[in-house]
C-alpha cells in the first residue's frame, strides 16, 4: 500500500482503526497477511502505539475474525431474507435453513480472505455467541442457526430428540465445502458448477437433520 493510501486515525480510535485496516489485510490475503506491524504502519502509528490495544498479532487475528463473523451473518441473513414467506411454518423453516448455508457458502465464495480469517482463526466454541461476532440484527453466524434450527423443531419438521448439537452437524458440513471451495480440490470449479453443488449438499444437509 502507498503512503498516500495510509489509513489514518482520530485520537481515541486506534484499536478500530487498527481492526478495520486487519479486515481490509485479511479481505486482500486471508489471515496470514494479517500482521500487527504492518498494520500500524498503514494506521500511520508506532508499533508500540498498537499495543496498548493487542498483546500481539493473536489478538489483533481475533479481533478481524469477530469483525469477519458479523459480515458472515449479515451475508445469511440477507440470503434468508430472499425467500418470500409462504405461510407454511415447515416450508419457511426450510427455505431459512437454505438461506443459512447459502448466504455461507456465497460468503466463502465472495470474500475467501474474510471467510478464512472468520473460521480459520483458533477460538473456543464457548465464545461463538460474543456479541463482537454478531452482525446488524445483532446475533452471530452461530446464533442465527441455532435459531433457525429451533424454527425448523418448532415447525415439526426437525425431531426435539434431534435438536440436541444439530449446529454441529449442519454446520461442518457447510464449512467443509466452503474451504473445499476456496482452498480444496474444487477451487476451480466455475461459478454455476459450485452453485450446482452447494444446493445439492443444502439438499442432503436438510434430508439429514
Amino acid at each position: 500500500m502507498s503512503e498516500a493510501h495510509r489509513t489514518t486515525y482520530r485520537h481515541g480510535e486506534l484499536r478500530e482503526t487498527l481492526v478495520a485496516v486487519g479486515v481490509e489485510m485479511a479481505r486482500n490475503g486471508g489471515t496470514d497477511a494479517v500482521v500487527l506491524r504492518e498494520a500500524t504502519r498503514r494506521a500511520g502509528v508506532s508499533p508500540n502505539a498498537a499495543y496498548r490495544h493487542f498483546a500481539d498479532r493473536q489478538e489483533l487475528l481475533l479481533a478481524v475474525s469477530a469483525v469477519a463473523q458479523g459480515i458472515a451473518a449479515d451475508r445469511m441473513v440477507a440470503a434468508i431474507a430472499e425467500f418470500e414467506p409462504t405461510g407454511d411454518a415447515a416450508t419457511d423453516a426450510r427455505n431459512s435453513l437454505r438461506g443459512v448455508g447459502t448466504g455461507y457458502l456465497a460468503f466463502a465464495r465472495d470474500e475467501p480472505g474474510l471467510f478464512r480469517a472468520a473460521f480459520s482463526v483458533p477460538d473456543d466454541l464457548a465464545n461463538a455467541h460474543s456479541s463482537a461476532k454478531a452482525g446488524a440484527d445483532g446475533r452471530t453466524p452461530f446464533q442465527i442457526l441455532g435459531d433457525v434450527l429451533d424454527q425448523l423443531c418448532e415447525a415439526g419438521v426437525l425431531p426435539a430428540d434431534r435438536r440436541v448439537g444439530a449446529e454441529l452437524l449442519a454446520w461442518s458440513s457447510v464449512h467443509g465445502l466452503g474451504m473445499l471451495l476456496i482452498d480444496g480440490p474444487l477451487r476451480g470449479f466455475t461459478p454455476e458448477m459450485a452453485e450446482v453443488t452447494a444446493q445439492r449438499l443444502l439438499d442432503m444437509v436438510q434430508r439429514g437433520l
